[in-house]
Order: structure tokens, then C-alpha cells, then sequence
């Protein structure tokens, strides 16, 4: 069950390399310029497959998200919404292509399932693309099984969906 702790419980780390994580919500500019960034890496990536999943991928009062900053360029991030009474669903991660290899999408993760406990949540739930093998990779790297497509992702072909118990 989520607790009252908000973004201010924890707002900013350093991280490995000087690398910065701060806490915060959808309407932080640094990760509205990211998520842009992740738009236009998938359209390029899924195709004509983009649109159906755009509707699933709001950013609008999300208040569970996490932003690295490597000095003042904001780099990567990642964001989680309830997804029932014991579990949250990880979305929007993305690191920017330059700056990849160098553990930020872990330093966000991270982050985002000690947020989760922190709030009481037993489990995280995330989809991402058949095709996006660098983040199948990594939620396989983090302990993440793979389970049933959910939701509106049940029949989507080039979905895979994945669980962690925390």
C-alpha cells in the first residue's frame, strides 16, 4: 500500500562518475526534454507501431519519477505509476543515446525500486518492445522475469512484459 512520501523524501544523490539522481515529478522540464527524446528514438524504432503505444505513455501528473544529471545535462530516466494495491508499472526509461554504457539506466532503476519500497510496493510490472534488446538485457540483468502481457498489452505481438517481486 503507497504511503504519503513524495518526491521531496528523497530528492537528489550522487551517484557513480559525479552522475546526480534526483527524485521528482512529470513536470520537471529535464524530463520532459528526455521523454521527447525517447518519443523520437522509438518512432524510429517501432515504426508505424509507435502510435498504438503513444496512448499509453502520458506523461501528465506522474509523481513518481526519477532524472539523472550528468553536471547539468539531464541524461536519463525513468518513471513508475501504481499498478494496483501492492505493485507499480515502470515506464518511460531511457537514457540518451550518447551517454549509454555507462550504468545510468541501472542508477535509474535502482532508484526507482527503492522509491517503490520506500512507498510499500511488493512488485514492479514494466512492458517494453520484442525489438528493444538493450532493455530486455537490463530488466533481465535486474532480476526481472518475464510474465504474461497485461492489460492493454494482451495479443500485442511485439510487447514483452516483465515482473520483479522487491
Amino acid at each position: 500500500m503507497m504511503s504519503s512520501a513524495g518526491p521531496e523524501a528523497r530528492n537528489a544523490s550522487t551517484g557513480t562518475n559525479g552522475l546526480k539522481v534526483v527524485r521528482t515529478t512529470s513536470s520537471d522540464p529535464a524530463f520532459r526534454v528526455l521523454v521527447n527524446d525517447l518519443d523520437r528514438y522509438l518512432a524510429m524504432r517501432n515504426g508505424d507501431a509507435g502510435a498504438f503505444f503513444a496512448q499509453f505513455n502520458k506523461v501528465d501528473n506522474i509523481q513518481h519519477v526519477v532524472v539523472v544529471h550528468d553536471g547539468d545535462v539531464p541524461v536519463g530516466c525513468g518513471a513508475f505509476k501504481p499498478f494496483g494495491d501492492d505493485a507499480v508499472e515502470v515506464k518511460r526509461m531511457f537514457t540518451s543515446t550518447d551517454h549509454r554504457q555507462r550504468g545510468i539506466a541501472s542508477l535509474v532503476l535502482n532508484e526507482l525500486e527503492q522509491w517503490a519500497r520506500e512507498l510499500g510496493f511488493q512488485r514492479c510490472v514494466l512492458e517494453t518492445g520484442i525489438m528493444l534488446e538493450d532493455a530486455i538485457a537490463l530488466y533481465k540483468k535486474h532480476g526481472y522475469s518475464s510474465i504474461p502481457n497485461y492489460a492493454q498489452y494482451v495479443g500485442v505481438d511485439s510487447s514483452l512484459c516483465f515482473e520483479k517481486v522487491l
